[in-house]
């Protein structure tokens, strides 16, 4: 019997001339397809969060609701989003991450359709409620199915592609909502969700994989109560926050009753996670002592409160200090969507290459320095340097969130990626929610009795200087997530015990998603 030739294709190895086998900064075919057919759907969600932030004034015309009234139109939908991100993880490997991103999308497509019916600003919230309630589930599953897609090779690529939507909405948003605004009503704002929905769901029925549980295996069962712990102490702290802007600060009882009451569940679902002995907790709250895992929120935890805090900041700066209307505003905005959407290839390439923390470490650094000059600008200052200002913070801004996003997946199981998702996405909003009543409170204070234009722009100033603060207290803190760049097959490497900090084999709850997910 001849023996096979080696040094070529043969049918009983893989070919190792093969680019698509020896390129190891390729990703896979089958995982590009799964990310444009993820990224088609997320698309509707993020642009309609950023579209209906623009309409608030049309809204409380039209429906002939105040304003404390129709801000619950985006504070519902935030609060019913808390309220299914924990489900995301139990819900994949009971029904299947095909099935569950299509109901997800078509909950979403729902919600827009009955908000686009809306007669009355009450009927308006509810409908909302239901499109947050998809988004909760979409968000982190995509992630999920991403890094299981890549099996734990090209992570940084992986979170470039997810960080497309979060790229593209700022961009995209506020000029569509105003275009959209400036031709038609305010229902054109949720019947534009339609063709992403329906295309996403058509291309997600033939790109993702059919991972439904084998029939007969018995379904994940569901924390019952860790979810009626989890999920109402999450809204409740986002409730209490978003309450800041509109009070008189953190002492107010509508803020610090919630703020109370969502930290008590919050610790009551950590108290009882940890010391379950059956497993099966809603969110895995073990892998914290992973140091990537537990490095990689918190950083994503204060990346969310510069973001977001800026993102509330800039265009009330552009509008009360340089005189810009919305639509003004937003479009001075666009150079910092840009650069945070050029910025996804280069920083998931770094990442790969060089790991994590140098390019987390760079990216927070520029981030902070980025955000000095808006602390020093006057009405008077050059428009260029702004837009030149906002793009590179832009950059920056998009390197922050990929590098610890990746790094959070470093060493985890098949089974414990869903886990880390949910847990990622909550820190990164929860940073946000801190982040804008934050700088609310410093803004509130540094402009209160203000009556010049001077006097307005120094309170920014202080604002500013704030963000700038909360920027760079993550650069240290960066130096905590894994600093070994991918293996050499672009893989993402092993936890070691010095990153695992003592972690245990995976437990009970892991065990049984693994084994609904075979």
């Amino acid at each position: 019997m001849s023996t096979p030739d080696r040094t070529g294709p043969d049918r009983t190895g893989p070919d190792r001339t093969d680019p698509r086998r020896t390129d190891p900064d390729r990703v896979d075919p089958a995982v590009w397809r799964m990310a444009i057919t993820l990224v088609v759907g997320a698309l509707a969600v993020v642009l309609d969060t950023t579209i209906v932030s623009v309409a608030l004034d049309d809204l409380t015309k039209d429906l002939g609701a105040p304003l404390s009234t129709v801000q619950w139109v985006g504070t519902g939908y935030l609060l019913a989003v808390f309220v299914t991100v924990p489900l995301a993880g139990w819900a994949q490997a009971r029904f299947g991450g095909r099935r569950l991103w299509v109901a997800a999308l078509g909950g979403f497509l729902l919600g827009s359709l009955l908000s686009a019916l809306a007669w009355d600003a009450p009927s308006l919230i509810a409908f909302r409620v239901l499109q947050g309630a998809a988004a909760g589930v979409m968000m982190p599953l995509m992630a999920t199915l991403l890094v299981q897609a890549a099996g734990g090779r090209n992570i940084g690529k992986v979170m470039a592609i997810i960080t497309v939507p979060t790229a593209l909405g700022p961009i995209l948003g506020p000029v569509l909502g105003g275009l959209i605004l400036h031709l038609a009503d305010w229902r054109w704002l949720f019947l534009v969700n339609i063709p992403f929905c329906a295309v996403g769901a058509r291309l997600a029925l033939r790109n993702l994989p059919d991972d439904r549980p084998v029939p007969g295996r018995p379904g994940a069962p569901l924390d019952a109560l860790g979810l009626l712990l989890l999920s109402p102490g999450c809204a409740a702290l986002v409730y209490g926050l978003s309450r800041v802007e509109g009070s008189a600060g953190l002492a107010d009882a509508g803020v610090l009753v919630p703020l109370v009451c969502g930290l008590a569940l919050v610790g009551g679902f950590v108290a009882r996670a940890l010391t379950r002995t059956g497993g099966g907790t809603v969110v895995d709250v073990r892998l914290f002592r992973h140091r990537a895992v537990a490095s990689s929120a918190t950083l994503l935890f204060l990346g969310g409160v510069s973001l977001y805090g800026s993102m509330m900041l800039l265009p009330l700066w552009f509008q009360h200090v340089r005189g810009e209307d919305a639509l003004g505003a937003g479009l001075l905005l666009v150079p910092q969507g840009l650069g945070a959407l050029l910025a996804r290839g280069l920083a998931g390439r770094y990442t790969d290459r060089l790991g994590a923390r140098r390019v987390a470490v760079a990216a927070f650094a520029l981030v902070a320095a980025t955000t000095v000059p808006f602390a020093f600008v006057t009405a008077g200052t050059g428009e260029w340097l702004l837009l030149a200002a906002l793009f590179v913070r832009g950059l920056a801004l998009g390197a922050a969130m990929i590098a610890p996003m990746g790094a959070a997946y470093v060493g985890l199981e098949h089974g414990e990626i869903p886990d880390a998702s949910m847990i990622t996405r909550l820190a990164q909003q929860l940073g946000g929610s801190v982040g804008i009543a934050l700088i609310a409170v410093v803004l509130q204070h540094a402009t209160a009795g203000a009556h010049s234009p001077d006097a307005l722009a120094d309170g920014f100033d202080t604002a500013f200087r704030w963000a700038t603060a909360l920027t760079a207290v993550a650069v240290p803190l960066c130096l905590l997530l894994p600093g070994r760049p991918a293996s050499a097959d672009g893989g993402v490497p092993p936890a070691t015990a010095d990153e695992t900090d003592g972690a245990t084999a995976a437990d009970g709850a892991t065990e049984t998603r693994s084994a609904a997910q075979a």
